[in-house]
């Protein structure tokens, strides 16, 4: 597989000053800021899926080992971790190579969680389960095109899908809507947030630094999407299916939210602290977006 490339003097620089105190003997419950700087230094003008950054700290014992533009997070504990989403095959090397440089052990992941079933953030599952050993829970849906390693034909972007195939992965436990997954004094609770793939799920958990404690939560991607001849149009079934899934997110108090895009959420700037970290409109705002998209998309293809 093909190796990351050398950081900057510049960003290395800033990497190792932020690891300092790698795995579990941080003391600072925010944000990793340097780490962060660094991490966008080398990301600017990024745009491929499969980029490697450098990785940061979230609040607590939570880290960000994905790509410039694709989250996939390590959630850690000294009695094993759960890695959130897998981003590309070209992408693996380079989340083990985080996990590595914040001082972890990839072989103590114990599952891997996953928000939907397209090749940006599930490409690379199959690889990081070789690799760590670690067992997978997906959604009943996810499972059974993950199962395939082609997209799902009734996806409404299989028109751009069906040129990417993965290779298939087989579910070590399927999830529903409240499912928890543990390791040690982990909780990551399952809940089912169905638009943009129909076994997108979204993952709750607590981050903790001692005895500082933040809630962050995983939620999926909910931009409607369609490639040609789709039409949402033709699908109400589907349409309904966002609404109730926007009506649910509004309702939610997230906390930190991260979305699989980190741009989505503008997840570097908040950690950054040019916005706030964790505003509680965060996850209303993140539903009007995808209710902004779906709606202008509709009055298109009513045009039309």
């Amino acid at each position: 597989m093909p190796m990351a490339p050398a950081l900057s003097a510049k960003v290395a620089l800033a990497l190792a000053l932020a690891l300092l105190a790698p795995g579990f003997a941080h003391a600072n419950a925010g944000p990793d800021r340097a780490a962060v700087q660094a991490l966008v230094q080398q990301c600017e003008g990024k745009e491929d899926f499969s980029d490697p950054a450098p990785p940061a700290r979230l609040p607590g014992d939570t880290y960000y080992v994905g790509t410039c533009t694709v989250s996939v997070l390590l959630v850690t504990s000294p009695q094993g971790h759960v890695l959130v989403d897998a981003a590309t095959e070209e992408a693996a090397p380079s989340i083990l190579a985080n996990v590595r440089a914040l001082g972890f052990d990839p072989a103590d992941i114990r599952w891997i969680v996953t928000s939907h079933e397209h090749f940006d953030h599930v490409g690379g599952l199959a690889a990081l389960v070789k690799a760590t050993g670690a067992k997978v829970a997906l959604s009943a849906p996810a499972a059974a095109v993950l199962a395939t390693g082609k997209a799902d034909p009734a996806d409404s972007q299989y028109g751009d899908l069906k040129a990417y195939a993965i290779t298939p992965v087989q579910a070590d436990r399927i999830i529903t809507a409240g499912s928890v997954v543990r390791a040690g004094p982990l909780r990551l609770t399952a809940s089912f947030t169905p638009g943009h793939t129909t076994g997108s799920t979204s993952w709750t958990w607590q981050s903790c630094a001692g005895k500082r404690c933040r809630t962050v939560s995983y939620i999926d991607s909910i931009s409607a999407l369609a490639a040609p001849p789709y039409r949402f149009s033709d699908h109400p079934e589907v349409t309904a299916r966002f609404r109730r899934t926007f009506a649910a997110i509004t309702a939610r108090r997230c906390g930190l939210l991260v979305t699989p895009h980190p741009s989505a959420s503008a997840l570097f700037e908040r950690m950054l602290g040019k916005q706030a970290l964790a505003p509680a409109s965060a996850c209303r705002r993140y539903a009007k977006a995808g209710r902004d998209r779906l709606d202008a998309l509709l009055i298109k293809e009513a045009a039309k």
